[in-house]
């Protein structure tokens, strides 16, 4: 028994351990896994013993390390975490034991196997929030099951709990030891059944074990978006485009007038009429981050429409390149956002717009939009 309290202990004391370690730990909350993610297998020895129920108020004192009660047992599981804090096994265990009919362990060996389908519950996780830099979990369980003697043939149903101290090496494997009790309601120890004082269908198994936890698959946890954050930047995106197309409307209105106040002509040159002034102004090309290559061709349909305003009006056409500052240093910056004004230059000169009507600008990394991504484009305009 003093063994068992050593035990008990040793739990308590690393626990206390880890709250203290949890307190810098980062933690975060994760989304739900797939199905095939985050199982596990483990096995594990253990010493067992057998109490039974007619030993009730009189035999408890005796010590489950004791020859005559206890035997090494073996054991198999496998399991899923559905959430860092919650997961179910199957735990196969058993094969040696003794029943306590006197002192001759020869004469109380009893072969028998245990059935478990028990949840598990990682108190770290669940009250701490996920690391996925967590070296040491508290995981108590319970659970039900079946048990049979192999060698009375006798079978029962009973429940399980216990607690596990894991303590991870790595990703994919652990070191866990584990103390438990299972209690069924029939004498799957071998005890007879008009043994003791008439209680019935009741012996008590209590081990404790040590194994090893291998995951299989993927064994970490996506980190779960922060959704005031995606609604903050789905807003500023929102009002990022909203200023974009104020400027587009501004732009459009500032042509009608030029095109309205020049009476329709321009020096003998093909005339633009309203119509088509009033759907450009301006344009934007995206690009990928690092690239100078067009991400959409469809930015290249209001482009158009400005192309044929400048081959009719005569008018020059200004494109500007921009960066994102985030990325890059100052000079590739420069650099990138010259090449991509150059990319949109090139577009407009096989549209039909003549290349001494085309200037290009090459504003470098900038931060002006949200997202950044709004960042990395060029803007076609006409100037008189």
């Amino acid at each position: 028994m003093k063994k068992l309290l050593i035990v008990l202990a040793f739990a308590g004391i690393s626990a206390a351990a880890a709250a203290q370690d949890s307190y810098n730990e980062e933690k975060y909350r994760v989304a739900t896994n797939k199905f095939w993610h985050n199982w596990f297998v483990q096995g594990g020895v253990s010493w067992n013993a057998w109490y039974g129920n007619y030993e009730d108020g009189r035999g408890l004192d005796k010590s489950p390390f004791k020859a005559f009660r206890s035997s090494p047992a073996v054991s198999l599981a496998l399991g899923k975490w559905f959430t860092p804090g919650l997961a179910l096994r199957t735990k196969l265990s058993g094969v040696w034991g003794k029943a306590v009919f006197g002192e001759d362990a020869g004469r109380n060996e009893n072969k028998y196997w245990m059935l478990n389908e028990q949840a598990l519950f990682n108190l770290n996780n669940m009250f701490g929030g996920y690391d996925d830099g967590r070296t040491w979990s508290l995981i108590p369980f319970f659970g039900v099951g079946v048990a049979r003697s192999c060698t009375y043939n006798r079978y029962g149903m009973g429940v399980s709990a216990g607690l596990i101290n894991e303590f991870r090496i790595n990703r994919k494997l652990a070191v866990n030891i584990e103390i438990g009790w299972n209690r069924y309601e029939s004498d799957v120890c071998g005890m007879p059944a008009d043994m003791g004082k008439g209680v019935m269908d009741h012996p008590n198994n209590v081990y404790a074990e040590i194994g090893v936890t291998y995951r299989i698959g993927r064994s970490t946890w996506e980190k779960m978006p922060d959704m005031e954050t995606v609604n903050e930047l789905a807003q500023s995106q929102i009002d990022a485009l909203n200023a974009m197309l104020a400027d587009e409307r501004a732009d459009n209105e500032r042509l009608r007038s030029e095109s309205e106040s020049s009476g329709g002509n321009n020096g003998g040159q093909a005339v633009a009429t309203a119509d088509t002034t009033a759907a450009v102004g301006r344009a934007s090309v995206f690009f990928n981050i690092n690239e100078a290559t067009i991400t959409s061709g469809k930015d290249l349909v209001d482009v158009k429409q400005l192309a044929d305003y400048a081959i009719a009006a005569g008018a020059t056409v200004v494109v500007t390149g921009y960066a994102d500052s985030a990325t890059g240093s100052a000079e590739f910056n420069s650099e990138l956002s010259r090449r991509r004004a150059e990319t949109v230059a090139g577009e407009l000169v096989k549209m039909g717009v003549k290349k001494e009507n085309i200037k290009t600008v090459a504003q470098g990394g900038v931060d002006t939009l949200v997202p950044p991504s709004y960042n990395r484009r060029a803007i076609v305009e006409i100037t008189r």
